[in-house]
């Protein structure tokens, strides 16, 4: 049979589970791994920080459904992948992370970058382990790739010695694999979805949250009959936008704190009550509300509040089942209903001020004119990546989604950093199956600095991505440039400059030079709109779009502050 080494096995093992890409930086024991993949036809995109090729490799995981995986070396290698690995399991993308590791003769007595990595990875983990020889790696591949996919969605690490990587073992001792087994699908308990219908029905101002995990779960055409069936009206969690279109008339994401105030009863469609939906608590909630709760893990159910009617299951067959008990009941929420009325109105009135603002573009501009214009010339459906404080929060009500999966943010997490390597991800999905699609990043510049370095990975696998900087010179708010300038001259910056202050109107669009590219400095609206169209001409790499704003541009004034804050 012949002799086989453990970097082929390895890479042969991750190829027979579906994996295609692997993200990563190579050095000391996985030079040797990383050509094994791509001699097993596995796609290996080099990065250029772990941070990232752990977003990156999540972001793979959840537009398509399997895992990316991350290659990285012992140590510090593996442990720049912890905010990465933190944010998969928080926000429920499935990835895999291999990390190489001392060789095992040299652990205890002082080894190169020796590190308890097993353990250090497990809390943020599904899955933990080393296998205990090059015959057992197959296996350990299945579980944590299974693992990773299967229930609520998350991260594994499996840990891979030096001289596990580079030992031999004749072929016949390496197991039969089986390849990706199919994920089980969980139904309803049907008496659940009985109730769930008898609360519908009864509900004076039902609202329907449509959440991440209905997106992941492919369910966009039984939640959008659901909705059109019923007339029941309904807004979206950050990466909820786009199962049912943000376009919709029954959308009332502009009267979102009302709906959830006023609600008397909430239909979730995999989305947790967590912080970003302000707990399910007052008073961002009625006290009386009812929820009915869908999630496909039990231990999510009942969270924070009692849900009046708690159902575990994937979200395609409670809806469908949903559909069709209200379909029998004959049930459509009248739109002539008064809680349709005031939504409406408050959606409108909240519109106009919207509008108003996004009229305004006396320079500096504010975050309203740029994301307006930035809409209307960006080509329908692009995948939409954004990450930053106002940048993220504002661009989410103004960059619509008419598609599922179509967004990618900071996610449950909050982490900041994530914007390059989504970006990196959604590229390389649009190229092998969707390629007329376009992505565009749109960045904080705060947010920016965290991973910009993974423009040169763009440019090095023109990748067509379009950065866009909404640039305040800080983080939240900047400061004024002569301000800026004069904190400069007088001495000790450290003492005086605020910490959130950034150099005033950086050039970041300059990075482009050092790739042999355009980039463009943008400080009005036409310069924006002829930035944007020659960008979208760029098809083989990336661009930078810096647009100056005002230091000071803020969100328009809100009824509640982002953070419900606890009251205990």
């Amino acid at each position: 049979m012949g002799e086989i080494d453990g970097n082929t096995v390895l890479a042969e093992a991750l190829k027979a589970q579906g994996i295609e890409f692997v993200f990563g930086i190579i050095g000391y024991p996985v030079i040797e791994l990383s050509m094994a993949l791509q001699t097993a036809d596995i796609h290996f995109i080099g990065m250029r920080n772990e941070q990232a090729a752990c977003y990156a490799a999540q972001a793979i995981g959840y537009l398509t459904g399997t895992p990316g995986a991350v290659l990285v070396v012992s140590g510090p290698g593996l442990l720049h992948t912890f905010g990465g690995l933190a944010n998969a399991q928080i926000n429920c993308w499935p990835v895999l992370v291999i990390g190489g590791s001392a060789p095992q003769d040299h652990e205890g007595i002082g080894g190169f970058q020796e590190c308890n990595q097993v353990e250090l990875a497990r809390p943020y983990c599904k899955y933990s382990a080393r296998p205990g020889s090059i015959s057992l790696i197959p296996l350990h591949v299945e579980k944590a790739v299974r693992l990773a996919k299967n229930g609520r969605p998350g991260a594994a690490y499996l840990d891979f010695p030096a001289n596990m990587l580079s030992g031999k073992i004749d072929s016949s001792q390496i197991p039969p694999q089986y390849g990706p087994t199919e994920i089980p699908l969980i139904y309803p308990d049907p008496k659940k979805i009985e109730e769930a219908i008898r609360v519908l029905i009864n509900a004076k101002r039902p609202l329907v949250i449509v959440g991440k995990g209905s997106a992941y779960g492919r369910a966009e055409n039984e939640v959008n009959e659901l909705i059109s069936s019923t007339n029941l009206p309904f807004l979206a969690t950050p990466m909820g936008k786009g199962v049912v279109p943000d376009t919709s008339d029954k959308c009332i994401q502009p009267a979102r704190s009302l709906a959830l105030l006023k609600a008397d009863v909430i239909l979730l469609l995999g989305a947790r009550l967590n912080w970003i939906l302000h707990f399910g608590r007052p008073n961002r909630y009625a006290p009386d509300v009812k929820v009915i709760q869908i999630d496909i893990s039990p231990e999510e159910l009942h969270n924070s509040v009692k849900s009046e009617v708690a159902i575990q299951s994937d979200i395609k067959p409670a809806v469908r089942q949903l559909v069709n008990g209200l379909k029998k009941a004959n049930f459509v929420f009248s739109g002539k209903e008064e809680w349709w009325i005031s939504l409406k109105t408050k959606c409108e009135d909240n519109i106009r001020g919207v509008e108003a603002m996004s009229k305004d573009e006396k320079l500096p501009l504010s975050y309203y004119p740029v994301f307006k214009n930035l809409y209307e010339n960006l080509p329908e459906n692009c995948i939409i990546v954004s990450e930053g404080a106002n940048t993220m929060d504002i661009g989410r009500t103004m960059l619509l989604n008419k598609l599922p999966r179509h967004r990618l943010d900071a996610g449950t997490f909050g982490t900041m950093g994530v914007g390059l390597g989504f970006g990196i991800a959604a590229a390389l999905y649009c190229r092998h199956y969707e390629p007329k699609k376009r992505v565009i990043c749109v960045e904080g510049d705060s947010a920016f600095g965290f991973s910009g370095m993974e423009v040169e990975t763009m440019a090095r696998y023109k990748l067509p991505v379009i950065i866009v900087i909404v640039n305040n010179s800080g983080i939240y708010t900047g400061m004024d440039p002569e301000v800026f300038k004069d904190i400069q001259d007088s001495g000790d910056v450290t003492k005086v400059t605020h910490p959130g202050c950034l150099s005033s109107s950086t050039r970041y669009d300059n990075m482009m030079g050092l790739f042999g590219r355009k980039g463009y400095f943008v400080k009005t609206v036409p310069e924006l709109k002829s930035a944007i169209r020659e960008a979208l001409e760029i098809q083989d790499g990336p661009t930078i779009i810096n647009v100056i704003i005002d230091p000071t541009a803020d969100r328009k004034p809100q009824t509640f502050t982002w953070l419900t804050e606890s009251k205990l």
